[in-house]
């Protein structure tokens, strides 16, 4: 009798590319395997905001529910329903003061990730030079990767007010020739929100060396301190060179339903469409409707978010702050801290097992991205407050005893 064996699995070289395989010993999407696989039964994970104590807002649920009673909304155009595009370029002309065409100029996705997959498939070719900012948003790069890209790094700059190196971009602008720039604005993982004069002076580099951009500003609303936001696609002539990211996951914790909108050029939205006809179809259709009431008269509720959000975030900052030998910025956005551990002369891998196996605690390590990302790692403090206390103790007393071992000063 014949016998037959299965033929050996071998991944393609886009999926290879997917793990950075130059970016720790094991490869960043190994190393991020073997991490979770040492997770206790139970663990704290900061790797994304905790939508039982956030939860979203009440609108969200109604939405949902009458739009799944109506079997007829089950079906979309890949773009997305009609009327919820045209409430959405409402929405958001009111919040950018941009009058985006509803039907040329929105796209309505699975996520804000899948708005960005589509994005960069739609304008990168392969061996296309890329400029993204280092440290930013870990998909970026592996997506870019994934396309065959030729990814370039511009560094952030470091201290109060980081914002990218405008100097490397203008001189990486000359040299390479890039095809586009990627960047997060609040930035992730940093959380730095860049000012009016960083933007405008990245809109002018733009202009100058006619390349596209694409600009994730998903927390574009998470930002603290009445710093002023500035969106990319206002400035002069940005309108024809600027792919904007939006979405309700984060600052409405609504990651669970899967929506996420972009904002581009006629032309360039409909190479998204064509991309997402091939990978998804469309945004999920009954979920599309909790658009219907975003960015809408919620001034109060966004205003008693970010008040919960800074008190965790001054509540992080101050517990890392007890090692004087640690460095970390406030953040000015999003919900995420980004402290520097390089002084201890550990990868960053060897903190976050420390704190997955002895602190319960889930982090996403630094080198997951960018090459100067390594000896950091970031924390999502939008967490229930009474968990949240102990677990900052855990992970503070882990860290004293790694700078203990290395001659550091101790915790104050």
């Amino acid at each position: 009798m014949a016998t037959f064996s299965s033929k050996p699995f071998s991944p393609s070289k886009r999926v290879v590319a997917l793990g950075l395989p130059d970016r720790t010993e094991r490869g960043a999407r190994q190393a991020d395997r073997d991490l979770l696989a040492q997770a206790p039964a139970t663990f704290i994970d900061t790797t994304h905001f905790d939508t039982v104590r956030f939860p979203p807002p009440a609108w969200a649920l109604d939405a949902f529910s009458e739009a799944a009673r109506d079997g007829a909304l089950a079906y979309t155009g890949y773009r997305g329903n009609r009327d919820i595009l045209e409430s959405v370029g409402r929405a958001l002309n009111g919040f950018t003061g941009l009058p985006f065409d509803p039907h040329a100029e929105l796209m309505l996705t699975p996520g804000t990730q899948a708005g960005l997959f589509g994005a960069l498939a739609a304008l990168v070719d392969e061996g296309d030079t890329v400029l993204l900012v280092d440290p930013d948003y870990l998909f970026s790069e592996r997506i870019l990767r994934f396309l065959g890209a030729d990814v370039r790094s511009v560094p952030l700059t470091t201290g109060a007010d980081s914002h990218p190196d405008l100097g490397i971009l203008e001189d990486s602008l000359k040299r390479l020739k890039p095809k586009l720039l990627v960047f997060s604005n609040p930035n992730n993982p940093t959380g730095a929100v860049y000012s009016p004069a960083v933007i405008a002076r990245i809109a002018e580099l733009a202009l100058a060396h006619d390349i596209w951009v694409v600009v994730d500003q998903l927390y574009a609303r998470l930002v603290y301190d009445g710093k002023p936001f500035t969106h990319l696609a206002a400035a002069p002539r940005m309108r024809e060179r600027t792919v904007t990211l939006f979405g309700p996951s984060k600052t409405e914790s609504l990651s669970g339903y899967r929506v996420g909108v972009v904002a581009a050029p006629a032309a360039v939205i409909a190479g998204i469409e064509d991309v997402q006809s091939i990978t998804s179809l469309r945004a999920p259709a009954y979920a599309q409707h909790v658009l219907a009431s975003w960015l809408k008269g919620d001034t109060a509720w966004l205003a008693g978010r970010l008040r919960e959000f800074d008190g965790l975030r001054q509540t992080t900052v101050a517990a890392f702050r007890a090692l004087p030998w640690l460095n970390l910025e406030p953040p000015a956005g999003t919900a995420y801290v980004w402290p520097d551990v390089s002084a201890l002369g550990q990868p960053d891998s060897v903190i976050a097992t420390a704190f997955l196996r002895e602190a319960g605690v889930l982090v996403s390590p630094g080198y997951q991205f960018g090459a100067s990302g390594r000896g950091h790692f970031r924390i999502c403090y939008a967490r229930d407050e009474k968990e949240w206390a102990p677990a900052l103790e855990r992970m503070v007393a882990i860290l004293d005893r790694f700078a203990r071992a290395a001659g550091l000063p101790a915790r104050k």
